[in-house]
C-alpha cells in the first residue's frame, strides 16, 4: 500500500484499492485504454493476479463465477465498445443470478469524448441501472483524487440488498493521473436481521399446515446458514427443495431433501408444489425457472400460502405478493427459525416422508424404466461420477439439455460440507460452464468438474487456453449430440420433422482440446467412462471427454421421435 502520500499513477492505485478489498484475482482481456492499471497489476504482482482471457465473454462469465464462490465481488476488466458488449453475457449472468461483481470498462480519454471516438459508446445507457437493466449502478471515475471513493462504493453496491454487477468507466486519460489517495477499507457484508413478529407469523403459518414446503436457493448463502436451515428442517421434520440451478443449498442426501424445482423437474415434485398449502421460500426471488413459469406459483397471488424471506426488500412484492414478506439476510433468517420451538407432533411427516422417497425414485439409474437409445446411458455416466468425485469439487455448466442430466442425476453436499460446489447460470447463459470451472480451479485449487454441450463449449472452449497459461486443472464431459438440443427439442414440439438452424457440424474436439494443451478422449460406451474418468482424475492437466450421444436422446426422458409423434397428433 501506498502509506506515505507518495504520488503515483492512478492505474496503480486503483489495483491498491482492489487488494485493498480482498481482490485475489482479476480477470479481463488487456486493452490500450487501461495499460496503466495493467502496469499496476505489474507492481503489485504478489498480492493480486491479473488472469488473462482469450475473450471478454469467458473473462465476464469466469468474475461472475468467482463471485459466486466467495461472496464478495468477482473483478473483470475489458476495454471499451467490442471489450464491453463482450463483456455484457456476464454482467446479465450476475444480474439474473444475483452475484456481486464489478466490470471494470477503459474508456476513450476525456478530450475525446461525445464525438463517437475510436469504440465509444455510452455506457450508462448499455448497462443502465432500471427494473430490467443488467447493473446496480454505473458510474464514470473522471477525477482520479476520488477513485478510492467509487471503489469502495461500488463493492458495496454490488454487495448489500440484493447483490449484483456494477460497472466503473475509466477514462483513458483519468488513469495517467498522478495521485496521491489512499484506498478506503474493506466493505463488510452487513447483516440484516428479520423482524421478530415476522418470524413468529412464519411460525403460526407453519404450525396450521398440513402440507408445508421449504424452497431454499438464491444468494449470499454460507456454511453456517445452510447449518441452520438444516437444523431447522430436521427439528420441524420439514421437506425441502431447492432452487433453480441452486442444487447445493441444502444437502441432497439429507432425509428431508425433496428435489430441485426448476426446468426439467421431477414431475412428482411439481405436483407436490402444487398442492402445498404453505411454502416457505428461503432466498430465491422466485423467477421464471422456480415456478414454472409461474404456473407452479401462480402470480401474482398464489394458490398457497406464500411465506418470502429475500435479503432485498425490494424483491418482496414485486412478482408474488407473499402473505408473510420477511427482509434479511439467509444466516440471520436460517438461525432465527432454527430457534423456533418445534411442535411436539405434526401432520406432515408423511408428507415430507413421501416427498423423499420421490425424489430417490427420480434419480434412480433405471430411469424409471425409459431406456433411451444408444451405447451410452447418461444416467450411469452420473452414477458413476457420484462414486468418485470429491464431495466437496466444484461441479458447472452453461445452458442446454445436457446438464439436465448432471441437474437430476447428481447429489450435493454442497454448503453442508462447508463450501459451493455448484456454478451454474439462472440466466440459461451458453458457454457459461467452461471458463466458470476454470476460474474455479486457478482461484480455489479444488477440483472441478465441467459438463458442457457441443454448441455450448464451442463458444468459450478457446479459454482452455487460459487454463494451460495459468496452470489449472478441469475435467470436461462434453456431450457431443451433433446440435443445440434444447432448441431441437423445441422444434419437434412446434414444427415436427422441419429441422432448421439446430444440426451442428463439429470440429474433432479430441484434436481440438490437445491443440491447446488438455489430454482429451472420446467414449462412445458406458463400461468405458469409468477408466477414462480415472484417469482423468489422475493426470497432472485438465482432461476433455468427449461423450457421443445421438440425436435422439434429446432430454432425460423423452426421445426426438417421441416428441415427433406427440407433436403430429396434436
Amino acid at each position: 500500500m501506498n502509506t506515505h502520500n507518495t504520488p503515483q499513477l492512478a492505474g496503480h492505485c486503483l489495483v491498491q484499492c482492489l487488494i485493498e478489498q480482498g481482490v485475489t484475482h482479476a480477470f479481463g482481456v488487456p486493452g490500450e485504454s487501461f495499460l496503466a492499471v495493467l502496469d499496476g497489476f505489474h507492481t503489485h504482482a504478489d498480492r493480486i493476479t491479473w488472469v488473462s482471457n482469450r475473450q471478454e465473454g469467458g473473462a465476464a462469465f469466469m468474475a461472475e463465477a468467482h463471485g459466486k464462490l466467495t461472496g464478495r465481488p468477482g473483478v473483470c476488466f475489458v476495454t471499451r465498445g467490442p471489450g464491453a458488449t463482450n463483456a455484457s453475457i456476464g454482467v446479465h449472468t450476475a444480474h439474473q443470478d444475483s452475484t456481486p461483481m464489478v466490470l471494470f470498462v477503459g474508456d476513450v480519454a476525456s478530450d475525446a469524448r461525445d464525438r463517437e471516438a475510436f469504440q465509444e459508446m455510452d455506457f450508462a445507457t448499455f448497462f443502465g441501472p432500471s427494473t430490467q437493466g443488467l447493473a446496480k449502478r454505473v458510474e464514470r471515475i473522471d477525477d482520479a483524487s476520488r477513485i478510492p471513493e467509487y471503489v469502495a462504493r461500488a463493492f458495496a453496491t454490488a454487495l448489500q440488498g440484493r447483490p449484483g454487477p456494477v460497472v466503473l468507466v475509466l477514462p483513458e486519460d483519468m488513469l495517467t493521473q498522478t495521485v496521491v489517495a489512499q484506498p478506503l477499507p474493506r466493505v463488510p457484508s452487513r447483516r440484516q436481521a428479520p423482524d421478530p413478529e415476522a418470524i413468529d407469523a412464519i411460525r403460526d403459518a407453519l404450525l396450521s399446515a398440513e402440507r408445508p414446503l421449504i424452497i431454499a436457493g438464491g444468494p449470499a448463502w454460507s456454511a453456517s446458514a445452510a447449518q441452520a436451515l438444516q437444523t431447522f428442517a430436521e427439528r420441524w421434520h420439514l421437506p425441502v427443495a431447492n432452487a433453480f440451478r441452486f442444487q447445493d443449498t441444502f444437502d441432497n442426501h439429507h432425509p428431508c431433501y425433496a428435489g430441485d424445482v426448476g426446468l426439467g423437474i421431477n414431475p412428482a415434485l411439481a405436483e407436490r408444489v402444487r398442492r402445498a398449502d404453505v411454502i416457505l421460500v428461503l432466498g430465491p426471488r422466485l423467477g421464471e425457472s422456480t415456478t414454472g413459469g409461474y404456473t407452479l406459483l401462480e402470480a401474482p397471488v398464489p394458490q398457497q400460502r406464500l411465506l418470502h424471506i429475500h435479503v432485498s426488500a425490494e424483491e418482496l412484492g414485486r412478482v408474488y405478493q407473499a402473505e408473510v414478506g420477511v427482509c434479511a439476510d439467509m444466516l440471520s433468517a436460517a438461525t432465527a427459525l432454527a430457534a423456533l420451538d418445534a411442535p411436539a407432533q405434526s401432520v406432515w411427516r408423511e408428507w415430507t416422508a413421501q416427498a423423499q422417497r420421490d425424489y430417490q425414485a427420480n434419480i434412480e439409474v433405471g430411469n424409471g424404466g425409459v431406456r433411451l437409445p444408444g451405447t451410452l446411458d447418461m444416467a450411469e455416466v452420473v452414477q458413476v461420477l457420484q462414486r468418485h468425485w470429491p464431495s466437496d469439487g466444484v461441479l458447472t455448466n452453461g445452458a442446454g439439455n445436457f446438464a439436465s442430466w448432471l441437474h437430476r442425476f447428481y447429489r450435493y453436499h454442497g454448503w453442508a460440507k462447508g463450501v459451493k460446489t455448484q456454478l451454474a447460470p439462472t440466466n440459461g447463459a451458453m458457454g457459461y460452464g467452461v471458463p466458470a470451472g476454470i476460474a474455479a480451479a486457478i482461484t480455489t485449487g479444488r477440483p472441478v468438474l465441467t459438463i458442457a454441450g457441443d454448441g455450448d463449449f464451442l463458444m468459450n472452449g478457446q479459454e482452455l487456453a487460459t487454463a494451460v497459461q495459468h496452470g489449472a486443472k478441469t475435467v470436461i464431459l462434453l456431450v457431443n449430440n451433433s446440435a443445440y438440443g434444447t432448441i431441437r427439442m423445441h422444434q419437434e414440439r412446434e414444427y415436427p420433422t422441419r429441422v432448421s438452424g439446430s444440426a451442428l457440424h463439429n470440429p474433432d474436439f479430441v484434436a481440438l482440446a490437445q491443440a491447446y494443451g488438455y489430454r482429451a478422449e472420446r467414449i462412445t460406451h458406458t463400461a468405458d467412462f469409468e477408466a477414462a474418468l480415472l484417469r482423468a482424475i489422475q493426470a497432472e492437466q485438465g482432461t476433455v471427454l468427449e461423450l457421443v450421444l445421438p440425436a435422439e436422446v434429446i432430454t432425460t426422458r423423452s426421445t426426438l421421435s417421441a416428441l415427433q409423434a406427440a407433436a403430429l397428433r396434436r
